[in-house]
């Protein structure tokens, strides 16, 4: 982000590129969501994949943790392009992954 981009008050998410070099996630049970993290230089940011979306990636998913990790797992390459996608518009707390985002 240069000063142009500050001065027309462009948002800093939109320009900064997110990485995923750790791989681990986790499963939320009360919300049925598996939870990942991404890093923009020293910024973390945490996003989330709920049960709709992975149904859209795999139509045939229980919806048990096991099965919704594989599923997050057999699509992570995937999930990771639409995050990346999801973090440019616009700098938030946590970033949700919705079922139209796919």
């Amino acid at each position: 982000m240069n000063w142009r981009d500050i001065w027309q008050g462009r948002p800093a998410a939109a320009h900064a590129a997110i990485g995923f070099p750790n791989s681990s996630r986790s499963f939320d049970a009360a919300r049925k969501v598996v939870l990942f993290w991404g890093s923009n230089g020293a910024l973390e940011a945490s996003f989330y994949i709920g049960e709709a979306a992975l149904r859209r990636l795999h139509p045939d998913m229980p919806t048990d943790e096991a099965a919704m990790l594989a599923a997050f797992d057999n699509a992570r390459d995937h999930i990771n392009a639409v995050a990346v996608k999801v973090y440019a518009r616009g700098r938030k707390g946590v970033y949700e992954l919705q079922d139209s985002d796919f």
